[in-house]
Order: C-alpha cells, then sequence, then structure tokens
C-alpha cells in the first residue's frame, strides 16, 4: 500500500513538475512572440513617423532595403557618378537617400551647409567617423560635446601662425628630399611617365611624423613597419566603409580584415605612446633634451631639440585645470596623424595632375616662381610662399574640383528647419562638399579648371558656404594653413625644377570618394626639367 501511494505520489508530482515547465515555457514562448510583434509594431509605426516626416523632401530607394544593393554593386567611380547624376536631377540642392531602413540627408546647397556648419549645437558626427573610433578614439575628429570643445580650446593655440612659421623648416626639408626622390626615379626611367600618387602620400607622412611627434620615420626612402601599417590601416577603413555588414564592431572584429585592422592599430598606438613618453623624460631633464634610451632606436624618437605639436601639446596640457590623460594624448597625436596625412597626399596630387591637363595655367605659375625666386637655388621661405598668390589661387580651385574630404556627416540633435524642408531630431545629415563645389547651381562651368575663381572681385557676391574644402563654422578643421602651407611649400619645390604633363585628362581618370578624394588608379605624369 504504501510502495502504491509513493509510486502515485511521485508520478502525480512528476506530471505536475513537466505541466509546470511546460507552462512556464509556454508563458515564455508566448512572452518572445509579443516581444518580437512589439518590435516589429514600434519598428512600422518609427519608419512610418520617419516618412511620413520626411515626405516633402525627394527620395531615393524604396522600402525596405533602400538603395544599399545598388550602391553596393558599383564600382567607385560609378559611385560618384551615381552621386552626381542625383545631385543634377534634385536642383533645390537636397534628397533623402534610403540605404535599408535608415535616411540619409544629402545637402549640397550653401544655404542648407550655413544652417548645419554654423550650428553650435548640431555637431555630433556620425558614419563613417564612428569606424575610426579605435584608432582615434575621442580625439579632436571623433569626439563631440563638452569633451571637444574642451579638446579644441587646449588644441588651437598650437595652432597659431607664429608656430606655423617654425614648422616650414621641416616641410622645406622634407620637400628637398622628395626632389631628389624624383630625380631618382626620373633617371632609371627617361621618358617615362611617373605615378606621383606614392610620393605624395610619402613625404605627406614624412612632414606629420616630424611635425607632430619630432620622428624621423624616412618614409621616402624606406618603408618601415610603422609606415606600412599606416598606409594599410587607412586602406582597411575605406574597405570597410563600403561593406555595411561591417559596420558592427564585434562582427568586424571576428573577420581577417578586422583582426589585421587590429593588429595594425596596436602597432600604430604602441609607437605613439613611446613617443609621449619620451617626449616627457625630455621635458624633465635640466637641458630639456635626453637621448634616447635605446642606442638602436628606429626612428630617433626625442633625439632633436625643435619644439613640435606633442611638445605644443603638452605645455598647453601642462597650464589646463583638466589635463588630457597619456592615452587622451595619445588620441590627440594619432587623429593628426590620421588627418593631416592622406588628405594632403591627395591635395598635391590633385594639383600637379590639374596643373598637367592645363598648360596654360601651368605656365603663369612658373612665371610666378621666377619672379618670386628669380636664380635662387634656396629653399622656399615662408615669405616667399605668401608672395605666390596664383598657386595659392590653383590650390583653391583643385580643392573645389576635389576636395580632400568629399563628405562631411551630421547627427541632428535637434529638429532644424532649411529652406521648406523640416529635418527630424536624430536623422544624419551628410554634408556633400564635391557635390556643392561640383554643383552647376553654384557654380558656373563647373568642372572646368579655373584658379580666377578666386580672384578679390569674384568673391564679392559669393555665398562664403560656396566653398568648404577645410568644413566650416565651429568644426571647421583646425589644420588647414598647416596644410597649405605644406602644400604650397611642396608643390613649389616640385614646380622649380620641372614642368609637369598629365597622361589622363578629367574625362578619363577615375576616383572616388570615401574618407578621401582618392585616386582609383593610378596618376601617371611626365616631369619635364625647366632648364
Amino acid at each position: 500500500m504504501s510502495v502504491s501511494f509513493r509510486f502515485f505520489s511521485f508520478y502525480f508530482l512528476t506530471i505536475t513538475q513537466a505541466t509546470r515547465m511546460d507552462l512556464i515555457f509556454l508563458i515564455l514562448s508566448v512572452l518572445f512572440v509579443l516581444l518580437i510583434i512589439f518590435a516589429i509594431i514600434s519598428t512600422i509605426y518609427h519608419q512610418y513617423v520617419l516618412r511620413r516626416n520626411l515626405k516633402n523632401i525627394p527620395q531615393v530607394g524604396r522600402f525596405p532595403f533602400g538603395v544599399a544593393f545598388e550602391i553596393l554593386k558599383l564600382a567607385d567611380y560609378e559611385r560618384v557618378q551615381w552621386f552626381e547624376q542625383h545631385m543634377l536631377h534634385f536642383k533645390d540642392g537636397i534628397f533623402v537617400l534610403w540605404i535599408g531602413l535608415k535616411p540619409i540627408i544629402m545637402l549640397y546647397k550653401p544655404e542648407f551647409f550655413k544652417i548645419i556648419l554654423s550650428s553650435t549645437v548640431n555637431i555630433d558626427k556620425d558614419i563613417p567617423y564612428s569606424m575610426m573610433k579605435s584608432w582615434l578614439g575621442k580625439g579632436l575628429l571623433t569626439s563631440s560635446g563638452k569633451q571637444w570643445n574642451h579638446d579644441r580650446k587646449l588644441i588651437e593655440p598650437t595652432f597659431h601662425f607664429n608656430m606655423l612659421n617654425k614648422f616650414a623648416v621641416v616641410i622645406s626639408e622634407k620637400a628637398e628630399i622628395l626632389t631628389k626622390c624624383l630625380e631618382k626615379k626620373i633617371a632609371r626611367n627617361p621618358g617615362k611617365a611617373i605615378n606621383i600618387f606614392p610620393f605624395a602620400n610619402n613625404v605627406a607622412l614624412d612632414v606629420i611624423c616630424e611635425t607632430a611627434m619630432d620622428v624621423n620615420i624616412h618614409a621616402q626612402e624606406i618603408e618601415t613597419e610603422y609606415t606600412a601599417t599606416i598606409h594599410r590601416s587607412s586602406k582597411l577603413i575605406v574597405e570597410r566603409f563600403f561593406q555595411p555588414w561591417l559596420w558592427s564592431d564585434w562582427l568586424y572584429d571576428l573577420m581577417p580584415s578586422g583582426r589585421k585592422y587590429n593588429l595594425g592599430i596596436n602597432t600604430i598606438h604602441t609607437f605613439s605612446k613611446e613617443v609621449i613618453r619620451k617626449r616627457k623624460i625630455a621635458r624633465q631633464s635640466e637641458n630639456g633634451s635626453v637621448k634616447s634610451e635605446n642606442e638602436d632606436d628606429e626612428f630617433d624618437i626625442g633625439k632633436r631639440k625643435r619644439k613640435v605639436f606633442v611638445d605644443m601639446l603638452l605645455d598647453q596640457n601642462e597650464k589646463d585645470e583638466t589635463p588630457l590623460t597619456d592615452d587622451e594624448l595619445r588620441e590627440q597625436i594619432d587623429t593628426f596623424m590620421f588627418a593631416g596625412h592622406d588628405t594632403t597626399a591627395v591635395a598635391i596630387t590633385w594639383t600637379l595632375f590639374l596643373l598637367g591637363n592645363n598648360l596654360e595655367h601651368q605656365e603663369k605659375v612658373h612665371e610666378e616662381l621666377e619672379d618670386v625666386f628669380k636664380d635662387s637655388k634656396t629653399p622656399a621661405s615662408v615669405k616667399e610662399l605668401l608672395q605666390l598668390k596664383y598657386l595659392d589661387r590653383v590650390i583653391k580651385e583643385t580643392l573645389r574640383i576635389f576636395p580632400s574630404v568629399p563628405l562631411i556627416s551630421r547627427q541632428l540633435k535637434e529638429n532644424v528647419k532649411i529652406g521648406d524642408y523640416m529635418l527630424p531630431k536624430d536623422t544624419i545629415v551628410v554634408l556633400g562638399i564635391s557635390l556643392m563645389h561640383r554643383n552647376p547651381e553654384v557654380w558656373s562651368d563647373p568642372k572646368k579648371f579655373d584658379p580666377d575663381r578666386f580672384l578679390p572681385d569674384n568673391l564679392k557676391y559669393r555665398n562664403p558656404y560656396a566653398y568648404v574644402p577645410f568644413s566650416a563654422g565651429p568644426r571647421n578643421c583646425i589644420g588647414q594653413r598647416f596644410a597649405l602651407l605644406e602644400e604650397k611649400a611642396i608643390l613649389t619645390a616640385i614646380l622649380r625644377k620641372w614642368r609637369v604633363k598629365s597622361v589622363k585628362t578629367m574625362d578619363t581618370v577615375q576616383y572616388g570618394f570615401t574618407v578621401i578624394y582618392l585616386p582609383c588608379e593610378e596618376i601617371f605624369i611626365h616631369f619635364t626639367p625647366k632648364e
């Protein structure tokens, strides 16, 4: 009797527990389904509200995928043409580009640029800057809010014009090395055109390393692990930009390209940290200079007495009430290494390319150089560079046609009214600098190379936001004067020795805009000695 009772009790208990488990599973399943339904309804409602708010703006891309697949299958140059065709089609200077369920508002009209760029509220950046945070951390390019305001005020004095004069010596030294490298290349390949972009890339890297960190990496003479890593990491960012499925950091980190990228970033960070450590040791010494602890130091870190960006940053940091940590200092240095390298290289490349296609304008540059330098063989001084007004206009016109940074983005923190349109809070706005610079509603015959567009008389009636190669407003490029000085000095060094002739024309050369306005092919140029 007791055995039977225990059996039935156990059986009943088992059935009860199983029923309870089934009930719990059923409840959890119902809750899961309800959550999915709620998420779907919420997404549909959000999309309804979003699309209703944007309905008055011209749209590109159908629900639910937008133009994601259409753009992805295009080559870089085809993508540029795609955007330019839509710019010409939508003449009001605005359209909404749907990528999946995400709207991106494209702007390319000076009046619209003014509203966004002059704002002190809408200063937060979005894609592709978020992809750079593992490299640049919260440096000036990627930070926002109070931190950005603090860091901008901290760093701004280091770019005072008097400081730039000191950098001119370094730029001249690197420009002289560039001309020697070109001479060797020309001698080895007489009569053949030379791909100028690698030369421009290496001289720009040499300049930024020495002016930012006082490190001579000899990028123009040898390829070290550091220079190779910089080049490779920049390329990986560009590749990732056009693969939206890799925009998620955790997924990208699992991919071979992500692992390779993170390995490179560790190398770059280690190098920058070592620079800061040795500069701090040097500053603590009585004479302000300490020999490298490692006699085999590959880059002569900390051996010079010249004051560079990292020194001025440390000077400002010591006076600040909330000084930056070593990691934050490293992020600022890495930011200037990134922002001051490729951008300058493409500007030099495109200027030579356009001069090589517009020989009448190039002749005016040579006449100006002869007037200023005459028979002198010494490197250009800052005073002499300031006299090169026509070359200055040539560079400006190049940056109109090929702005080094073709697109910049903002995530709106509040609703913004521009013209007849209301842009809702939290949407991404992309300011198409390259589109506006080529917009026939803004510039007559926009693809024509004409440096006289920048004569004072022609600037009087032009909207100041019609030309923004260095952005504008509170988040304008802090290093623009440095960049223009560097470009001018390097171009002067080249053009004092050679006349240039491009192999390709504007109609046949291919380029693409990602983080920078990058050539999609080698930019071949013939160099002919002036003598």
